[in-house]
Formats: C-alpha cells, sequence, structure tokens
C-alpha cells in the first residue's frame, strides 16, 4: 500500500520530545481553575442524598439570605429556559433520557442536581447550599438491570419504558446451521462491573452571558468544543455564532469531558439569568458520585467450533446499564459492538443483540474504549473455550486469527479490514514475553505451591470514528510575514500531544523546524469547525486534513519562489526553511524572503497568484480507520491473600504509521493502567438503597505508580489508506488490557478448579471465588 511521500522524513516516525511537557512539568498549565474574569461568581450543588425519591419541598429562603449568596435556584426557575437538549453524535432523534437540568418533582439517582447555589466564593457557596432544605419521599429504587427490564416501576415515566434502546439479532439461518454442525459449543456469560474515567482534572465550566450583546461565552474543560457550542446553543436556542467556547489545557478527558451534562447545563443557565459570569469546578465527590459511570454490562455469547477448533459461529447477547441519565443516548455503544464482532478472528457468521437499560444510578457516558465489550467478551470467551477443548489459549488463537495475508477481510457484519495484522502482533507478543518458556515456568511453579498464570487479549478497534458530523476535520495554516507559521485546528486536546505530533506533520512536509510552527485549537472563533477528540480520530483525521493543507501551502511557496527564482517548480524543494533548487541548497530563498514578496511585493507575484501564503482544507476520512493489538500479560496470585501481582506485561501494538513512536507508547502505557486499574482495584458498587459504596479514593482504588509493571512494546506498522498510512492508538490499550489481566488471573486459577465469570478481580472476589470452588 502506498504511503505518500513527505520532504525530508525528519520529523514523522521520529520520538520528538513532546512541546507541551515544559510549561505542564512546570506547573505552568492553565486549567480552567485558573481562568479568573472580572465578576466572576462561583456554584456549588444540592444533590439528592437518595436514588429516587418524590420532592415534597424544597427551602432555599435562609440559603438566599446568607452572606454573599447571590442566587439559588431550583428546577422552576432553570427548566423553563431549556429548548432542545441532543447531540449531533446522536441526532435529535435518538433515544435520551429527559433533558432537565436540575430535578424537578422526584429525584432519579444519588448526586442528582436539585438546585444551584450562586455566590461570591465557592466557600460561600458550599455553605449556602447545606442550608438548602429538601424533603424527599424515598421510594424503591430500580437497581438490578434485569429487574428493570421488566419494565415494573419506571426511572423516567415519561419515557414508558426502563429498556428505551433494543437491537434485536437478525434471523440467519446458516449462523443456526453453523451452530447444529458444531463439534463443541461454549456459552459464557461475561460480568464486567461499573468503573468510571477519574481524570486527574475534574469537570469545570465558567459561563459569562452578555444581555446587550445577547452573547454566550464559555470556557470549558471539554474535549469537543465546537460540539458544546452547538449544544448550548440549541439548549439556549441561540444562533451558534452567538456562543464562544474555547477551551484551556485539559487534565485528561478519556470520554468524561465529550458531553455537558445538566449540571453543567444549570451553570449556563444561571449565567444567562444572572448576567454575570458563573464558575463550577466539580469536587472529587462529585465526579464519582454524579459525573458519569462507565461499563457495568454484561455478555452472553456461544461459540460454535469445528473439530480442529475453529470458530464456525458466534453469538453475543448484550445489556448495558444506562444509569438514569446516560450520555449522549442510551445504547450508542451498542451499534458499535455489534457491528466490531467478530473482532480479529476468521468466523463465517455472527449474531448480535444489544439493550439498554435505565436504573437509579449515575447515568453512563463513554469511557477510553467504550466498545470494548467487542473484545472482553470473545476475548474471554477464547479463553473458556480452550480449557473447555483442551487446547492452549494461544494455540486457539493461532487457528483463528485473522492475518495480512486474509486482507481486505469482510466481516459478517459487513464491515471490512483492509489493514490489520491479528496473527502478527499475537506472533509478535508471544515472541517477545517468551510464551513457551512462561508454560515452563508456570508449571514448575506450580509444583511449588505457587499459582501463575498468563493471558492473552487481541483487539481490531474501530478508530478514526468519521461519520456524520465527525466525518471530516479541517486545517488552517497560515505563514506569517517572517515566515513562520501558525495552524488552526477543531481539535481540544486533553493531553494526547497533539501540540507536537502536528507541528511534526506540518514540519515534516514544508521542510521547516517543528519549533516554527505555533499552534491554535480549542477555540471556536478561531479554528475550524471539528468534532473535538474522541473516538481516537486524531491521528487520521487532524493528522491528514494538517497534511493537506500543508502541502498546499508547501505548493503556493514553492510556486512564489520559483517565478522570483526563475526557475521550474519541479526543479525546487523544500528544507531548513528554505526553497532551493534540488542538489543546490545554497541556491533559493528564505521562507522569511518568501514571506515578503507573498505580503508586501505582492506586485511580483506570479500571474493569477492572490497575496498572503495561507490554506483551508477538510479531509474526509472513512467512517472506520482499523487498528490492532496483541496484549499479554503474566502475573501470580497468592491464594492466601487473594492478591495479584503482573509480573510481565507485554504489547504489539499495529497503528499503523506512527507520527511519533514515544507518544505512540505513552497512549499505550496509559491505557493498559486504566485496564489494569478497572480489573483489579476500581469499583464503584451500590447497596440496595441505591447509595454509592466508593465515594473517596479510600474506597475507589485507583493504582498508582507502583501497582503498574513495567510495559514492553513492540510495534508493526501496517499503513492505513490515507495520506499519513496512521490509524488511531488512543484508546487500543484500555480495549485489549482487561481481558489480557483477566484471562491472566483466570489461568492461575483453573487449576484449583476456580472458574470466573466476571470482574473486578480484587482480593475479596478472588478470596470468595477459591472458597466457591471449595480451594
Amino acid at each position: 500500500m502506498r504511503v505518500s511521500r513527505m520532504s525530508t522524513a525528519r520529523y514523522v516516525g521520529q520520538s520528538v520530545q513532546r512541546r507541551e511537557d515544559p510549561r505542564l512539568l512546570a506547573g505552568r498549565g492553565r486549567f480552567i481553575e485558573d481562568i479568573v474574569v472580572p465578576g466572576m461568581l462561583h456554584a456549588a450543588f444540592v444533590r439528592s442524598p437518595v436514588a429516587r425519591g418524590r420532592i415534597t419541598a424544597v427551602d432555599a429562603g435562609e440559603a438566599r439570605r446568607a452572606e454573599g449568596v447571590r442566587a439559588v435556584y431550583t428546577a422552576a426557575e432553570l427548566n423553563g429556559l431549556v429548548r432542545e437538549t441532543w447531540w449531533s453524535m446522536a441526532g435529535p432523534d435518538a433515544s435520551y433520557a429527559p433533558g432537565t437540568g436540575l430535578a424537578a418533582g422526584d429525584v432519579r439517582f444519588v448526586g442528582d442536581p436539585i438546585a444551584i447555589v450562586v455566590a461570591d466564593s465557592r466557600y460561600l457557596a458550599e455553605d449556602a447550599a447545606e442550608l438548602v432544605e429538601v424533603d424527599i419521599e424515598p421510594l424503591p429504587p430500580v437497581l438490578d438491570v434485569d429487574v428493570a427490564r421488566q419494565d415494573g416501576d419506571l426511572v423516567h415515566p415519561e419515557v414508558g419504558t426502563n429498556v428505551p434502546t433494543r437491537l434485536p439479532a437478525a434471523p440467519d439461518p446458516a449462523l443456526d446451521e453453523a451452530f447444529a454442525a458444531a463439534a463443541e459449543v461454549v456459552t459464557e456469560t461475561f460480568v464486567q462491573h461499573r468503573y468510571l474515567p477519574v481524570p486527574m482534572e475534574t469537570r469545570g465550566i465558567l459561563a459569562g452571558w452578555d444581555p446587550f450583546g445577547e452573547r454566550l461565552d464559555i470556557w470549558a474543560g471539554t474535549q469537543s468544543a465546537h460540539e458544546m457550542q452547538a449544544f448550548y446553543a440549541r439548549l439556549l436556542g441561540l444562533p451558534q455564532n452567538r456562543v464562544r467556547v474555547r477551551t484551556p489545557d485539559v487534565g485528561g478527558g478519556f470520554g468524561l469531558k465529550v458531553f455537558s451534562m445538566r449540571d453543567e447545563w444549570a451553570v449556563v443557565l444561571a449565567a444567562t439569568l444572572l448576567g454575570k459570569p458563573v464558575r463550577w469546578i466539580e469536587d472529587r465527590y462529585e465526579n464519582l458520585v454524579a459525573s458519569s459511570h462507565s461499563r457495568d454490562e454484561k455478555m452472553t455469547l456461544s461459540g460454535a467450533f469445528d473439530s480442529a477448533g475453529v470458530l464456525r459461529a458466534l453469538k453475543a447477547e448484550h445489556v448495558e446499564n444506562s444509569g438514569a441519565y446516560p450520555y449522549a443516548a442510551s445504547g450508542t455503544v451498542s451499534g458499535v459492538v455489534g457491528l466490531c464482532l467478530p473482532g480479529p478472528y476468521k468466523v463465517p457468521h455472527s449474531s448480535y443483540s444489544a439493550e439498554a437499560v435505565f436504573t437509579n444510578t449515575c447515568g453512563r457516558a463513554p469511557y477510553r474504549g467504550p466498545f470494548l465489550m467487542e473484545t472482553v467478551g470473545p476475548e474471554q470467551l477464547m479463553d473458556a473455550a480452550a480449557r473447555q477443548l483442551g487446547v492452549d489459549p494461544l494455540d486457539l488463537r493461532r487457528r483463528n486469527a485473522l492475518s495480512a495475508a486474509d486482507m481486505p477481510y469482510t466481516l459478517p457484519t459487513g464491515l471490512v479490514y483492509d489493514s490489520v495484522t491479528p496473527l502478527e502482533t499475537l506472533e509478535q507478543a508471544a515472541e517477545l514475553i517468551g510464551y513457551d518458556g512462561f508454560r515452563a515456568e508456570q508449571a514448575r511453579a506450580r509444583a511449588r505451591g505457587r499459582h501463575l498464570g498468563i493471558g492473552i487479549s487481541l483487539c481490531v478497534e474501530p478508530s478514526a470514528i468519521a461519520f456524520g458530523a465527525m466525518g471530516t476535520e479541517g486545517a488552517v495554516l497560515r505563514m506569517d510575514m517572517s515566515g513562520k507559521l501558525q495552524l488552526a485546528l477543531g481539535s481540544s486536546s486533553t493531553g494526547m500531544s497533539l501540540e507536537t505530533t502536528m507541528a511534526q506533520v506540518v514540519a515534516e512536509e514544508l521542510g521547516c523546524d517543528i519549533d516554527d510552527i505555533t499552534f491554535t485549537q480549542g477555540d471556536t472563533t478561531v479554528t475550524p469547525y471539528g468534532a473535538g477528540t474522541q473516538g481516537s480520530r486524531s491521528a487520521v483525521l487532524y493528522g491528514n486534513a494538517t497534511r493537506q493543507v500543508a502541502e498546499t501551502v508547501r505548493g503556493k511557496v514553492i510556486t512564489i519562489a520559483a517565478h522570483a527564482m526563475e526557475a521550474a517548480p519541479e526543479d525546487l524543494d523544500v528544507g531548513e526553511g528554505r526553497v532551493f533548487v534540488r542538489g543546490v541548497p545554497s541556491t533559493g530563498l528564505s521562507f522569511a524572503e518568501i514571506a515578503q514578496l507573498a505580503y508586501a511585493g505582492h506586485d511580483l507575484l506570479p500571474p493569477g497568484s492572490s497575496a498572503g501564503i495561507e490554506a483551508v482544507t477538510r479531509f474526509k476520512a472513512p467512517p472506520l480507520t482499523f487498528c490492532n493489538a496483541c496484549h499479554i500479560c503474566a502475573c501470580e496470585v497468592d491464594t492466601e491473600t487473594g492478591l495479584v501481582r503482573i509480573l510481565r506485561y507485554v504489547v504489539s501494538e499495529d497503528c499503523g504509521r506512527m507520527i511519533n513512536p514515544k507518544i505512540v507508547e505513552g497512549q499505550i502505557f496509559g491505557g493498559v493502567a486504566q485496564g489494569i486499574g478497572g480489573v483489579l482495584y476500581e469499583h464503584l458498587p451500590y447497596d440496595e438503597e441505591g447509595n454509592p459504596l466508593s465515594s473517596t479514593f479510600a474506597d475507589y482504588l485507583v493504582p498508582t505508580a507502583a501497582e503498574i509493571p513495567e510495559i514492553e512494546c513492540a510495534h508493526l506498522e501496517s499503513p492505513a489508506a490515507n495520506g499519513l498510512g496512521v490509524k488511531g492508538v488512543g484508546e487500543g490499550g484500555a480495549v485489549a488490557s482487561p481481558a489480557a489481566v483477566f484471562n491472566a488471573v483466570a489461568d492461575a486459577l483453573a487449576p484449583l478448579g476456580v472458574v470466573l465469570r466476571g470482574t473486578p478481580l480484587g482480593p475479596r472476589q478472588i478470596l470468595d471465588a477459591l472458597d466457591a470452588a471449595g480451594a
């Protein structure tokens, strides 16, 4: 597959030091907490302490009289201002929870916002919030997904059902025949527990309303400034160009900051009523209890295997707990999960059904790898099948995995892979970890009473999601009069180093120094429309838009230089910030000299040329660009304490051409850490009354550097069918890692008769499983 030639090959593919690091490591980053505007007020929320109940009275009189309080608003004052609450990703006709900012009449989960207090400081607002008296008549909460599916008590009576999204499986006689003819059918139900993104920086928003110009100005820690602009224009019934959203540095998003949530709506509405800027910064309790939760789903899978251990058909039934107020729409995850089955395997027939269910818990939102049940379920099934069939999990995957020689490959769902390498990454990872040697060591350890395990997880991950409003991305590149370059993208970086990688692309195409490029993003007034940072889109969409716009600028620079030098354009090249005759670098013009011609000496430009040097472009991507990886985890389980110690963790990653290998590996490391945390440490359960039981970091355990092993990476680079040859990489580490860790623990405990079918796998759960097995 052809990858377009870059000019000098100095930057793309190199581990260039991140340009963001000096300011961030020196504490010079600028986050929402650092944004201060004149006359700014501060908000705090009164939240429901019960999961379900009727609000019988709200008395805010004493709070309104408290020191420094400017306003206390409830649903009666704010909800009537709400016009439309839908998201471009899902569209206005998707299944949404009721679009109310504050709880009105009843509450539907612990943490449901009931009132917003606005005061001169956050301290005064918090004190006054405690003075608001709310009487709630508790009702039995709807917590169990299977109970909720029966549509007894309704979480949202106005919706009329607890199952707003149902995706039935399509009839397939060939699939039924494959199961009837199977030598072995393996069926398991796997449960993935509830955990959540917990970025270092919690959510934050600062909104100011200009009543004279009827303009809304928002500073927000968001992953999509332009989507937020469109949303609040709809919410308030404003023309979109009267809403400006700016995003400073963002301390992590992971999906939590893609969509603006109901409490943030209330901040904006309060600002419009007061005509003053209002800022709210989420505290960690609110982040854990009332922002968004993720995972909390189960999948029943059946695999039909022939006598040679080849998978002939796969069925999956998926149920996801959407909570009370999911974002953006209920069931948005399910469709992509179904399309991507059966992932990295050659399977002639598959079927998928799904339901998304409302419960009286915190709403579901995307979390890094929101479609990962497409990997977690089948990968855990493959290990269960290997045990049932009596073969090694590595060998079973070798019999079934797709390889580069199979490309292009059409899944039974109709999706087409054109450049993935599951078998090749499997072999690379197995060699890197020394798979056969570990199996020998494992046998010796078991003889000594130690319980070692190894787990494999293959994934093919849909990246660069590009359909509807997410289908294109724009770029603007301008050379100023000094010959320096200014790039503007519609991205909203949350730590994935776009400031570095996009400058690498420009520098590569234009042959200039990376320090000659400045980068602007996260401001709806000065950047082209962009869907932002979500769906592992940045390298493919923003990278190729940047390459295209740089290519256009390069062409204009060469045209001006050729005319001035009386040379043929095809005889010229660029490098070191100059245009020169190929083979004679000393004969040429600097970018500064060319820029002077373009702006000041425009009468000397070639006929038909416009003054200045700038370009605007939009890149259109295919709906999905697939990346793939293999993760292998080796662990030891202490059967006395239930503790799991990871011994080694290796990754073979194919994300196409790497713009910056160091940044690619940083993305992998972060995703693996989140996967390890999700399986072994993080858990947010509810009690029978709907109370969240992990509302602080004393209970919700996020792994630290001490718990995360050294992660070893190897790479394949099979280029995708785009100009840069790149694929997404942001979510792959989080997608593949949970099954690798789960399978390693299950492998360690299988000789003891322990069968694991769900997470978390903390010490208590492991000891309970050992007890259940009589081990």
